[in-house]
């Protein structure tokens, strides 16, 4: 019995998920093979409908009766409402007319549905763009989709289409904070949802703030009583809050048995009608803990040109979406360090990490090369992550960057206990091998936004560029 008999189990264990492996590899093509079947048969539904309406001298009205009757009869064959049946042969239509490219790359498996998915939602901000900018975007966005999974590149996507379109996203963006509110959704059993929208830095570095301070409340917990959090002090400290939440157990003395995304809500709840967590397990005495001083933090990478004020060009704040360049200026100008992240101008992978104003170490080369856990497929944030030895240092491994990446404590675990390996190569580039043989190669992620060589004219100035 090996070291990972364990967690895998036998070599005859192994031999059976490889032939799982491959039978669910067989059954995602016939699944495939059906989905652009009906994604094609719907979309010539949606066009035999304007067939129909054709001439008629209420042309919307009639087309829209004509197609009303096509997806009702569809529906009855599906068992789905005909709202439901119309709305995807709209979306069947869009994909066929504008997307034959993608829908091409799916049907052949280079792509899957989710990549289409993130092709098409981020392709609607080109409604106005000429198709030879559509065709430009789709074709770059297809090959990016080849190379990583769906969650991963959507943000690079968005930022792509963002370049093609014909509006600036900053003057969209402009419009869309005009509306920002909040509302309330009743729900059932007592309980609702509040909801912000909010711009995406303010929304992720609330959240960001929520699990840390979340995360100091379930480590400050004592060991071998199930985490009691609040002691004596419960009932007292809460007294102006802790009514909100009747059975929670929050208002009492008992062990704090509550999970992070319970600690989060609580901890939002507290911020918000009090002004600070009404119970701060981090605090000594009467005096104030350290939970009020937790602040969030936010990773963005900002184009030079943008940066000075030369275009609009989104920015990419790393694993979530793009923001606006106002919003990343005001970051980059209000924060006490940055640095410039010198890329591949074809690869766009991360070479360097220049040094400005303060020194910064491998981890912080590490976290601009990597942004993300480097398990493929997964993408918690590298500042959420924990920095791997490839080669464990308790096998010599040295601690360089050549043998340095980002797991997140799932991967990092399952690299330690399971028959998973993992090599580095050159360049960053992880190499996985899972316990069937099978080999994952990932590369490390090129940001979204590029950063490409710039003719710079030789003057009578020595002056370095300000950047």
């Amino acid at each position: 019995m090996d070291e990972y008999s364990g967690s895998m189990g036998s070599d005859a264990d192994v031999a059976a998920l490889a032939s799982i492996v491959g039978e669910v590899e067989g059954a995602a093509a016939v699944v495939r093979a059906g989905q652009v079947a009906e994604v094609r048969a719907l979309a010539a539904a949606g066009q035999l409908a304007a067939r129909q309406a054709a001439g008629s001298p209420a042309v919307v009205r009639a087309h829209d009766m004509a197609l009303r009757s096509v997806a009702a009869e569809l529906g009855g064959v599906l068992r789905v409402t005909d709202r439901t049946v119309q709305s995807r042969i709209d979306e069947a239509r869009d994909l066929v007319e504008h997307y034959a490219a993608t829908l091409a790359a799916w049907e052949s498996g280079r792509i899957t549905r989710g990549h289409v998915r993130v092709i098409t939602d981020a392709g609607s901000v080109l409604v106005d763009a000429s198709s030879e900018r559509r065709a430009e975007f789709e074709a770059a966005a297809i090959s990016r989709c080849e190379r990583d999974t769906p969650n991963r590149v959507r943000s690079e996507v968005e930022i792509l289409a963002e370049r093609f379109a014909e509006r600036s996203f900053t003057d969209r963006h402009r419009d869309a904070a005009a509306e920002r509110r909040v509302r309330v959704v009743p729900g059932s059993a007592g309980m609702s949802d509040l909801i912000a929208t909010l711009p995406t830095v303010i929304a992720d570095g609330i959240l960001d703030r929520l699990t840390q301070q979340a995360q100091t409340i379930v480590d400050a917990r004592e060991p071998g009583n199930a985490g009691s959090a609040f002691g004596a002090r419960g009932a007292g400290d809460l007294a102006g809050v802790s009514g909100a939440f009747g059975e929670s157990g929050i208002g009492d003395a008992e062990p704090d048995r509550r999970g992070i995304d319970q600690v989060r809500a609580d901890v939002f709840s507290d911020l918000l009608l009090s002004g600070a967590p009404a119970l701060d397990p981090t605090a000594h005495g009467d005096g104030q803990g350290s939970l009020g001083a937790i602040r969030a933090q936010v990773q963005v990478i900002v184009p030079a040109l943008t940066l000075l004020g030369v275009d609009d060009g989104p920015a990419d704040l790393v694993g979530r979406s793009p923001i606006d360049a106002d919003t990343a200026r005001c970051l980059a100008g209000n924060t006490h360090s940055w640095a410039r992240v010198l890329t591949d101008p074809v690869e766009g992978t991360v070479l360097a990490v220049d040094r400005y104003r303060t020194p910064w170490t491998q981890r912080r080369f590490l976290r601009a090369r990597d942004q993300h856990c480097r398990f493929p497929g997964c993408r918690r944030a590298a500042i959420r992550c924990e920095i791997d030895h490839t080669i464990d240092a308790a096998k010599g491994g040295p601690t360089a960057l050549w043998n340095l990446a980002h797991l997140c404590q799932r991967h990092h675990s399952m690299k330690q206990f399971t028959r998973w390996k993992v090599r580095q190569l050159p360049g960053g580039v992880l190499e996985w091998t899972s316990p069937t043989g099978r080999i994952y190669r990932e590369d490390a992620p090129a940001p979204p936004v590029a950063f490409t060589p710039a003719s710079i004219s030789t003057t009578a100035t020595d002056e370095p560029p300000p950047f």
